[in-house]
Order: C-alpha cells, then structure tokens, then sequence
C-alpha cells in the first residue's frame, strides 16, 4: 500500500482552517465580553462546536478520495 498525500494535505488544512476560526473568534472578544455571562457563554459554545461541520467534507475526502458520500 502507498502512502496517500491527502492525509497529510487535509491535517494542514484543519489546522490551517482551526486557526482562521480562532483568530476570527477571538477578533470578536472585546464585542463579546461586554455582554452577559450566559449570552458569553453561549456564544462561545456555539463557536466551539460551529467549527467543525465544514470539516466533515475535508475528512470524508481525506479517506475516500470525494468530496460527497456515495
């Protein structure tokens, strides 16, 4: 079996697009700080899990090859 290039290709790019979503977030901390604990709170869980749905075509094709499932 040869080692495929994507797995390596892919990690970089969730690494690169987990950064950008990072920096983005934090951009927004001086707006986000200034409200309510809970509404905080919220925002900050949303930004934690909101990340990771573009993702799921990137590792899809990482051990398939395509981009949709079929």
């Amino acid at each position: 079996m040869t080692p495929s290039w994507r797995k390596p290709a892919g990690a970089i790019g969730i690494v690169a697009c987990i950064i950008v979503w990072v920096i983005a977030v934090a951009s927004f901390s001086q707006v986000i700080g200034g409200l309510p604990i809970v509404v905080q709170t919220v925002i900050y869980v949303v930004a934690g899990i909101v990340w990771i749905f573009p993702l799921k075509p990137v590792l899809r094709w990482m051990e398939t090859g395509r981009w949709r499932a079929g």
